[in-house]
């Protein structure tokens, strides 16, 4: 009997302190999760201030958005967001997700600003897996060879523009590597085609 309750008591203590370290851990998770989602939202903004490379505008950025469900052009999966950057309560720009599921390694994920004429002010790899020295040119940081996208537009290119030069087209690549860069075109090239199909939806 004495044994039994030794192991009652042991249990019990156990148990408390379980219970203990929960709501410790409850606490730390209230308390540290309004930073973290605050730093999550300073990093936000200042990658949609990045691609929008200087554009004048007035209105809460994180706040504007518009939902978007899985879309064919843009290969999303899952709902995204596309912020509105708007002066005066007139549209000014949007920056619109995109994935190019093609990739030599997997998908890569593509930012994009479109002026409100359907020119592109900047683009950005949020995320890849392309192999290392081979994929890095398409990275901001470590190469500027995603920055050809800016100023183009559906209007002012033909579709033979949206190529590797490999293809006839206007865009360098890498020797030997042109599986990356095919991905990132077609994908950025759809997502002006996303934004002309459905304008209607960011004039409101």
């Amino acid at each position: 009997m004495s044994e039994y309750k030794t192991i009652l008591k042991t249990i019990s203590i156990i148990s408390l302190l379980g219970l203990i370290f929960a709501i410790s851990l409850s606490i730390t998770f209230e308390k540290s999760n309004p930073i973290i989602e605050q730093n999550k939202i300073e990093f936000k903004t200042k990658l949609l201030n990045e691609v929008l490379d200087g554009l004048d505008y007035d209105n809460d950025l994180i706040g504007t958005y518009i939902r978007i469900k899985p879309n064919e052009l843009l290969k999303n999966k899952t709902e995204k967001y596309v912020y509105l950057a708007k002066k005066n309560n007139i549209l000014q720009a949007v920056l619109i997700e995109s994935i190019a599921p093609d990739g030599y390694s997997g998908e890569i994920n593509i930012l994009t600003a479109i002026r409100s004429d359907g020119e592109i002010i900047g683009t950005r790899i949020i995320d890849h897996k392309e192999t290392p020295g081979l994929g890095d040119y398409i990275d901001q940081k470590k190469s500027s060879w995603i920055s050809n996208f800016d100023g183009m537009s559906l209007n002012n290119r033909t579709d033979a523009d949206w190529r590797v030069k490999k293809d006839q087209g206007t865009f360098d690549y890498k020797a030997g590597a042109t599986i990356t860069p095919r991905a990132v075109i077609k994908s950025v090239k759809n997502t002006l085609l996303f934004y002309k199909e459905n304008r209607e939806l960011f004039d409101d």
